[in-house]
């Protein structure tokens, strides 16, 4: 054995000196942190001031307690749904953690070698490395040679070469995008392709590259767009809300005055009686304040991210973080990783053609049997991967195992078993592939031919002849070949050919009666799936960049063939030319970029930097460690499920599948709730001002409180949450992927969307005074009492018909309720609720008569109840007539 190892004590010692190669685990979301954490929203804090107003006006005796404790209980609702949907969306990405089995290492300790899991690695501890093992901390490499993966840490899908150094070799002290790169430097995270080797472990834990990208996480992310969007809405209501309140106070003043015959008049009345005034004009001016909050829009907004993130698991998208599926709609730019997302993540043969230049599909392969036979024999018994039991390709580098999945494990068994003497191949002399060779080689005794794969211009510069599709022999003309395999290079496609020779086997050389059976162009693939995504992101006006570790060529190419370049004014850049470039010259071609190439996790970070100074919204997706930085600074990171622990610690959101088509339903799913949300808010904002308006204005037209506090209680606070269920589940619509991304800064309130709240509000009122005033409606209903009953009535009922109306923003107002049941479930419950408080009277029990008294209701006939919702009933057609003629609408 040529390593001893620790022993149990030195591996004790070492622990203590250096500590453990556990990376700690970000804490768990616990229910109290997400229950305080909701406080910090400006909605929120409006209510509670709100709240504060109240109680200090119920304890002066003018105002009930119904409305503060209402709010309240809103307020806490709120703070339960949103605490117990980061809770749940956080267990659910743990679960999906813990799920997976602890990696494991072999490792001398003690003289022999032990299977030890990664977490318990030592400084010092001498580590057996082998195809497919993934690196447990940062070292260097002291025996054997190995081919590594280092995507996870840079990016990049290229195989690095390691060979063995002593181990006296300093490790590196400062990290750069060389160090990944060198000779011997190996890193937690990454994966051997192909090889053996030992590891002298110099880094454990928080002191690996992995475990400070991990520490680096800890930095405060910013807001959300929606949070900056609610912010700007909570001022705009307050200042609606304020300046209305002190027209009100002068208004109010004003009138008193005129009333008394003038001003002297009015101060002649006494302090008392003006005391009395001001009090009862402030006393409206804060019941304005109170109408003019929507406060169920926090409560609905946790209901819809909630539910939401539970149906997006259905779309292979784990949201860790509920606002990022929201912000997800609201996306300008986003920079995808290539490796796994745009494209497969593994090479694999994409195109066959023969010598002749004739392209055969891989699917009808097959049919062309004795090229089928040849090549088969050329890879299966000239390769070093293999299928193991779980039908896996292992051993051997990443292009052996491309090429082993386009033999296949049926072709590869029976060639490995042989069903009779006719296929019973053994292998005699053989040579592996090496870089000065460029091609492998076998004997095959039974057929006394040696079989080759490798590089195009080996074969090319000793062999006269080739096959024809049909198997038989032609004359070769390079010419012919080499343009083809410029062709598929000019496309980052590698290209392989396969040929047989019938004299013996000769050590590193291609025997000169060579025959080329045909070539292989090889490549990581784009995903088909995720053309037709891009293509449908882009539509959305989302600027689509792909930011990669590989070599420019290469990009481009992947790029060109995923529609991510389609234009000369596109532009690709490396990493080189971008640092090159200050702040300023790369925001001016921001627009324009498609490609970065060669990228360093710090060109990740800036770019999402300069984009969110340029007031846009940012997603990143990424895998790695590398990633991890951008994906949290980004307004929203996508992490893909195969990634390092870092990165989904980073991402608010987990594609489980790494597909670009989840990030497009994550974005239509974002854009379906923010939709919503402007629906909920339409809605409300129309019952909010036309409260304030109608309240404010009553006294001048004698009418004494028309809406009594507990009317506008059940209006604001029943109608809103039931409202947040009602146009919370509004289904995901394709159309929405056709509309403009919204800035960051944008305002909720639109002008259009302004223009339907104050004209249909606006309607509501003249309804409201004309049904008020109306001696057809007051002789219709027998008391003041049954009529004003009737009025509360005929609000409710027609906020609700103008729920239909906020549903589209065209005539498609009916469309889709099936779609959303839930819609005339809650529209119907609403109306039953308020059938039941105006008739409570009526049921001789003391509760109702309680609820009777409370809400000041007065039981009416059924024509009464006909009637109003006859009138209720023309918000409908009336917010047609506007959208025809402000020319909004459309059809739904």
């Amino acid at each position: 054995m040529k390593f001893v190892g620790l022993t149990d004590k030195e591996v004790e010692e070492s622990r203590k000196k250096h500590g453990s190669n556990v990376i700690p685990d970000s804490e768990p979301t616990t229910f109290w942190e997400e229950f305080k954490e909701t406080f910090n929203d400006p909605m929120i804090r409006i209510l509670l001031a709100i709240v504060v107003i109240m109680l200090v006006m119920f304890f002066l005796g003018h105002a009930e307690i119904y409305e503060p404790i209402g709010t309240i209980v809103a307020v806490l609702i709120v703070a339960f749904v949103t605490a117990k949907t980061g809770v749940a969306s956080d267990t659910k990405y743990r679960e999906l953690k813990d799920s997976t089995k602890k990696d494991t290492c072999k490792v001398y300790r003690n003289g022999l070698i032990t299977v030890v899991e990664v977490d318990d690695v030592v400084v010092g501890d001498k580590i057996i490395l082998q195809s497919g093992d993934k690196i447990p901390a940062d070292g260097i490499l002291v025996d054997g040679d190995l081919r590594i993966d280092n995507s996870v840490l840079n990016g990049e899908a290229e195989e690095c070469k390691k060979t063995a150094t002593s181990i006296e070799t300093v490790f590196p002290e400062e990290l750069t995008g060389e160090v990944f790169v060198d000779k011997y430097s190996l890193f937690r995270g990454a994966v051997v392709f192909d090889g053996e080797g030992v590891l002298d472990v110099r880094k454990v834990g928080l002191g690996t590259m992995m475990g400070k990208m991990a520490e680096d996480m800890q930095e405060d992310e910013p807001d959300s767009p929606l949070k900056v969007k609610l912010s700007k809405l909570a001022n705009q209501i307050s200042v609606f809300g304020y300046v209305s309140a002190v027209v009100i106070v002068v208004l109010y003043m004003a009138y008193f005055i005129f009333k008394a015959g003038g001003f002297g008049a009015y101060i002649a009345t006494g302090w008392s009686n003006i005391l009395m005034n001001v009090i009862e004009s402030v006393s409206l001016a804060i019941l304005i304040v109170v109408c003019a909050v929507p406060e169920g829009l926090p409560l609905m907004i946790s209901l819809v991210l909630m539910q939401n993130t539970s149906r997006m698991l259905d779309h292979n998208v784990l949201v860790r973080k509920a606002v990022g599926i929201e912000t997800a709609g609201s996306l300008n730019i986003l920079f995808s990783d290539k490796t796994g997302t745009i494209t497969k993540g593994s090479l694999e043969v994409v195109e066959f053609f023969t010598p002749d230049g004739a392209n055969i599909p891989l699917a009808d392969i097959k049919n062309y049997g004795k090229v089928k036979s040849l090549v088969d024999i050329a890879i299966g018994k000239n390769t070093a991967s293999m299928f193991d039991g779980q039908h896996r390709v292992i051993g051997g580098n990443a292009t052996d195992q491309a090429l082993m999945r386009f033999l296949g494990e049926e072709s590869y068994n029976f060639l490995a078993n042989g069903t009779d003497k006719a296929t019973d191949y053994s292998v005699g002399l053989s040579q592996g592939f090496n870089s000065a060779n460029k091609f492998s080689q076998v004997e095959i005794r039974e057929l006394g031919q040696v079989f080759y794969k490798g590089a195009p211009e080996k074969f090319l510069a000793v062999a006269k002849k080739g096959l024809k599709t049909d198997g038989t022999e032609t004359d070769l003309f390079p010419d012919v070949v080499n343009e083809k395999i410029n062709e598929y290079a000019s496309r980052a496609m590698r290209v392989l050919a396969f040929g047989y020779s019938k004299k013996p086997f000769t050590e590193n050389e291609i025997n000169d009666d060579v025959v080329i059976i045909g070539f292989v162009a090889i490549r990581d693939d784009v995903r088909p799936e995720a053309k037709e995504a891009i293509k449908e992101v882009q539509t959305a006006g989302i600027q689509v960049v792909m930011i990669t570790g590989d070599r420019l060529e290469t990009a481009v190419s992947i790029a060109k063939d995923a529609g991510l370049i389609q234009s000369d004014s596109d532009r690709a850049l490396t990493s080189a030319q971008l640092n090159s470039m200050s702040d300023d010259e790369v925001k001016a071609i921001i627009k324009d970029i498609r490609v970065i190439a060669r990228a360093l996790p710090t060109d990740k970070s800036r770019m999402v930097r300069l984009c969110q100074e340029m007031n846009l919204v940012v997603g990143m997706t990424g895998d790695g460690v590398n990633d991890s930085p951008a994906l949290k600074r980004a307004d929203v990171g996508f992490a893909m499920g195969s990634g390092t622990e870092a990165a989904k610690e980073a991402g608010e959101i987990v594609i489980i599948d790494d597909n670009f088509r989840s990030i497009k339903d994550a974005i239509l799913y974002g854009r379906t709730i923010y939709r919503n949300i402007l629906k909920f808010c339409k809605f409300q904002l129309v019952i909010n001002v036309a409260a304030v308006i109608v309240s404010a204005i009553s006294p001048f037209f004698g009418i004494v409180e028309p809406l009594k506090v507990t009317h506008l209680l059940f209006v604001n606070l029943v109608m809103d949450s039931l409202g947040a269920i009602m146009l919370g589940n509004e289904p995901a619509l394709e159309k929405y992927m056709m509309e403009k991304p919204r800035r960051r800064d944008e305002s909720i309130i639109s002008k259009p969307m302004a223009a339907q709240i104050l004209i249909m509000a606006l309607w509501m009122t003249i309804v409201s005074f004309w049904f008020l005033k109306s001696p057809t409606m007051a002789n219709l209903f027998g008391t003041r009492e049954q009529h004003y009953t009737a009025y509360f009535v005929l609000f409710v009922v027609a906020a609700l018909f103008n729920g239909f109306n906020v549903r589209d923003d065209g005539f498609g107002i009916f469309k889709g309720l099936k779609d959303n049941p839930g819609f005339m479930k809650v529209w119907l419950a609403i109306v039953v609720a308020q059938a039941l408080i105006v008739n409570a009277a009526l049921i001789p029990l003391l509760l109702f008569k309680f609820l009777s008294s409370m809400f000041s209701c007065t039981p009416f006939g059924i024509v009464g109840w006909g009637v109003v919702f006859l009138i209720a009933f023309t918000m409908i057609p009336v917010d047609l007539l506007r959208k025809t003629i402000m020319g909004t609408a459309k059809e739904g």
